[in-house]
């Protein structure tokens, strides 16, 4: 986990950048509020709001993350008024948490705009359990949303849009499917499901911070699409917050929502959640959690025994996500698996494919795209495949194979990757033998997606780079025949 952590590649320094500029965004917003002269309240309620803008927003081009980020509001602040409106009705308060838990995962099926749209409205619920908002607050609080999604924005799209210099983010779309087989309307069951069992548990352990519970169920079902990926991700929270109670009860319980070392560390902790999102759900958790453990020193209600209740709610949460999994709607871990490994072979085809027509002097063929594409579906790979690869499963030949499959397709990114830069040079070599590669690449992928066999080719080493990248890619191509074509008894994914 670590290692993952601190050695996992940031092409570009995106990671160190995205966390940078998410610490200035919120201390921005939280600054702003400070000015316009808003409670403690509506200060947290600012930050948490620009946390959410500068995360959650990840529209494929910079117009359409400002267009998302713009409408925001519109999702966050009838929820917001409908939290503070329904404050002293419980039950009334309950089913409105839960239809907005039901159309916040729905609400996926448009893409990345639905899916920030529908983060944001039930986190700003969510916040309003949280710091127990009730209507006369409404209006300071809806201009500290408004005032921190404007400074997160100006940060965003103004100070520091780095991703203007890159090219657009390829956003893998939501499976497809009609009714109860789209396989969010099957998560967003799921999830109202999940999340009823949490409140009314939650409930059941603690009248005031139940709400943890079902916070915990909500996000264990954001990115996941499997049983298998949502089982996995609802582990790993827990075991983010039990090390990230444990770090608390060093660091925030100590600091007694001291002004400054609140400061010092929130800034950490935002840094921290940006920084290791993209790489380990658990280390994001160890960083949320010490996060709201000093929102709450800060509150003055911090304790030892309110983080154990944390961990206690964030288990009934836990549980709650997997029982939904397993028992209502299951989407089986195979079924997603193999959908993103054909994906991410087509992205190699397609990759190949202009590689080979920028080689050839086609006007307009650029690779580049097709890389980002590719890293986005190896991401989803290796969260569907999480399942198999994770210490507790206990089939280790699946776990072999799987572990395999990700090594060989780790290979082929770094084989194009290292195809597309050379080729990006102007003065690379055009000559016969690299469009014959470059056919023999997309012939095995075809023959892979295809269920074809794949003729394995010795070739002689290559001192031009671009054929030996080639070469490389064909070597690994022809290698994933054998773990993705187990016999039928015991198929790679199957849980």
């Amino acid at each position: 986990m670590l290692k993952r952590v601190f050695m996992a590649p940031d092409p570009g320094r995106t990671r160190l950048r995205f966390a940078a500029r998410a610490v200035l965004g919120i201390g921005l917003a939280v600054v702003v509020c400070g000015l316009a002269g808003h409670s403690l309240t509506g200060a947290v309620t600012g930050g948490l709001a620009a946390l959410l803008a500068l995360f959650t927003v990840t529209d494929a081009t910079v117009r359409a993350q400002a267009v998302t980020t713009a409408l925001l509001p519109a999702a966050g602040l009838p929820v917001l008024a409908a939290a503070a409106q329904l404050h002293d009705q419980p039950v009334a308060r309950d089913l409105t948490f839960l239809a907005v838990v039901g159309l916040g995962v729905y609400a996926r099926r448009w893409g990345p705009r639905g899916h920030s749209l529908g983060v944001f409205a039930f986190m700003t619920y969510f916040v309003a359990q949280f710091l127990h908002a009730t209507p006369d607050q409404l209006p300071e609080l809806y201009a500290s949303v408004l005032l921190s999604v404007l400074a997160a924005a100006a940060v965003r799209f103004g100070l520091w849009c780095y991703e203007r210099r890159l090219p657009p983010a390829a956003v893998p779309p939501p499976p497809g499917g009609t009714g109860l087989a789209r396989v969010t309307t099957r998560q967003a069951v799921q999830a109202t499901a999940g999340a009823g069992f949490a409140l009314v548990v939650g409930q059941l352990v603690s009248g005031q911070r139940w709400y943890w519970a079902v916070g915990a169920t909500w996000w264990v079902f954001v990115n996941t699409t499997s049983r298998g990926e949502t089982l996995v991700r609802g582990f790993r929270r827990v075991l983010g917050t039990v090390i990230g109670i444990g770090l608390a009860l060093f660091v925030a319980v100590p600091a007694h929502g001291g002004a400054l070392p609140t400061v010092l560390v929130v800034a950490v902790c935002v840094f921290g959640i940006f920084y290791t999102a993209a790489v380990s759900y658990t280390w994001m958790m160890l960083w949320v959690t010490l996060l709201a453990a000093m929102l709450y020193g800060l509150l003055g209600v911090l304790t030892p025994g309110l983080l154990a209740l944390r961990l206690v709610e964030t288990g009934v949460g836990a549980l709650g996500a997997a029982l939904a999994v397993a028992l209502v709607l299951p989407v089986t871990t195979h079924s997603v698996t193999d959908a993103w490994i054909q994906r991410a072979l087509r992205c190699v085809h397609a990759c190949t494919a202009e590689t080979a027509a920028r080689l050839a002097g086609t006007t307009g063929a650029d690779p580049t795209p097709k890389v980002a594409e590719l890293e986005q579906l190896l991401a989803r790979v290796r969260l569907s495949v999480a399942p198999l690869v994770h210490p507790l499963n206990p089939m280790l030949g699946r776990k072999r194979r799987a572990r395999r499959v990700l090594d060989l397709l780790d290979d082929c990114a770094r084989e194009i990757r290292g195809l597309v830069a050379v080729a990006a040079d102007p003065e690379a070599s055009h000559d016969a033998r690299l469009a014959t590669a470059c056919r023999r690449v997309q012939a095995a992928v075809e023959a892979l997606t295809d269920g074809r066999d794949i003729a394995v080719r010795t070739a002689p080493a290559a001192d031009e780079p671009l054929l030996a990248h080639l070469h490389g890619l064909e070597r690994a191509l022809a290698e994933l025949a054998a773990p993705l074509r187990a016999p039928s008894g015991s198929p790679l994914v199957g849980a």
